[in-house]
């Protein structure tokens, strides 16, 4: 397939982040997918939210499976790197280039065909192995490229562009997260940008593993009225569990003031947080709560979104496994093959 570039004639007024890029030097190549398919406007999220964190596009690693949205990462971060790998097997790849290179922030965008069906099993270990990167679902509940077959997402009783009912429960891969250990879990919206930005950033600067399932209709084969993964459905469905958004390392803040008081605060920006201390009956640090949240949800036919579930103690893999600061790729041949010796005494150990 012919990927068509974008013009490198940049306007000279766009704004510069804080290490002099604009967002046209995040972007990719130009998109062949559906016009207003909404994994576009995931793409043009994970643009905004990469330029924003002012990170240099070559220490991304955008990674992906088989599908329409994993086609996607042709479309941000053009000066990455990235791998394109098996249908269901970009966990495997994820895994291997995360303990190659712990420096690197990775990016994966994955489908409801590539981790729900033919890739489920890779992705529940990914999760409990707490691979460091961020994982996003751009969720239709339809295999687009393959002219519109239900996938394992789609909910009971949805039916197909045709009329044809789904005979088979959901997988849910918010549940399905929370329920194997994701320090990290949120759900939004393609068509909602205010909400999802926020949550891509948070997710890359996530120590461990952090899922973002992305309801992303697909505008040929599942944005009609009876698809429960339609523009339509999810706007006039979605319940906001948490307005959230993202602020990057600085020297902490703490304030004290009682329930039901109000608090002024400086923020590292230069703008002032207003803080009004209520009763919020919702805990995003609880994953037993969550999940039954999300459940309780489906029951009634909502979608819930937001950040549903952060772990106030994340850890990774290399923390979990004991490996060096230093990026495996990194080290000298004499510290990856110290010889015969070396390997003689540890088997030695295990007798």
């Amino acid at each position: 397939m012919t990927y068509v570039s974008k013009p490198e004639i940049h306007h000279p007024l766009l704004k510069v982040n804080e290490i002099g890029l604009n967002r046209r030097n995040y972007e990719g190549s130009v998109s062949t997918l559906c016009a207003g398919c909404g994994h576009d406007s995931v793409s043009a999220a994970i643009v905004q939210a990469c330029s924003e964190l002012s990170i240099p596009p070559h220490r991304f690693l955008k990674i992906s499976g088989i599908g329409c949205s994993s086609k996607t990462p042709s479309y941000f971060l053009g000066n990455s790197h990235g791998f394109n790998s098996v249908h269901g097997r970009m966990p495997s790849v994820a895994t291997g280039a995360n303990l190659a290179n712990r420096d690197m922030y990775c990016v994966g965008v994955s489908g409801d065909g590539d981790s729900a069906s033919i890739g489920l099993g890779q992705f529940a270990h990914i999760v409990r192995r707490k691979i460091n990167m961020l994982y996003i679902v751009d969720n239709n509940g339809t295999y687009g490229l393959t002219k519109g077959q239900f996938s394992a997402t789609n909910d009971l009783g949805s039916t197909s562009k045709k009329g044809a009912p789904t005979l088979y429960s959901p997988i849910d891969m918010v549940s399905i997260a929370l329920q194997i250990g994701a320090g990290f879990v949120a759900r939004s919206f393609s068509g909602d940008k205010r909400q999802l930005v926020p949550l891509i950033k948070a997710g890359i600067m996530h120590k461990g593993f952090a899922f973002i399932d992305v309801i992303s209709p697909c505008v040929l084969f599942n944005n009609h009225a009876g698809s429960t993964k339609s523009y339509d459905y999810v706007r006039e469905h979605t319940e906001h569990v948490i307005d959230a958004d993202v602020v990057l390392p600085h020297e902490e803040i703490t304030v004290d003031y009682e329930p039901g008081t109000s608090e002024s605060v400086n923020m590292p920006d230069g703008s002032r947080l207003h803080l009004n201390k209520l009763s919020n009956d919702y805990d995003p640090f609880d994953r037993v709560k969550a999940l039954s949240h999300v459940q309780e949800a489906q029951e009634r036919g909502e979608v819930v979104t937001g950040l549903l579930y952060v772990s106030r103690d994340p850890h990774d893999c290399h923390e979990i496994l004991d490996t060096t600061d230093i990026p495996l790729n990194a080290l000298e041949e004499s510290v990856l093959c110290p010889g015969a010796g070396k390997l003689a005494d540890l088997n030695q150990s295990f007798r």
